[in-house]
């Protein structure tokens, strides 16, 4: 599976509002279940929230949970108006999220670590992080 086949206009938002991270997460998700990605955002939320509090992953941004909760293997995107405040290694607050959603089952596992590679890999870029931080659209 490569990321373009999971990128959807649909779950990427150049110019979210959010308050903090459960806002942000809960916005997402909000997309994601729109899309078609999340059956049960309630549940999807709360398997998130119980990976993100064993503390930070030591990779950046990427919420993530495998979930009973979804039914196709995704990433949504935030560009975030504002500054959050995250557990990061530098201590630093977030200005850009990529949310996965991830079933629990074995396929979906090994999806789930060739895209946060991919991912990875790409915003070890300085160049694809400026671009990032600087799109005005969905499209950019």
């Amino acid at each position: 599976m490569d990321i373009k086949s999971v990128l959807d206009d649909r779950v990427i938002r150049s110019d979210l509002f959010a308050v903090n991270k459960e806002d942000a997460l809960k916005k997402m998700t909000e997309m994601l279940q729109k899309a078609g990605y999340v059956d049960d955002a309630a549940g999807f939320i709360a398997d998130v929230m119980q990976r993100e509090s064993l503390g930070c992953t030591g990779i950046g941004n990427y919420p993530h949970g495998k979930s009973p909760s979804v039914s196709k293997v995704g990433i949504a995107i935030a560009k975030l108006q504002n500054e959050i405040e995250w557990e990061t290694n530098d201590g630093k607050g977030v200005r850009v999220i990529f949310l996965f959603a991830v079933g629990t089952d074995n396929e979906n596992a090994m999806q789930h670590l060739k895209l946060l590679a991919q991912v990875a890999g790409k915003l070890g870029n300085d160049e694809v992080v400026e671009k990032l931080l600087n799109a005005g659209s969905v499209e950019e």
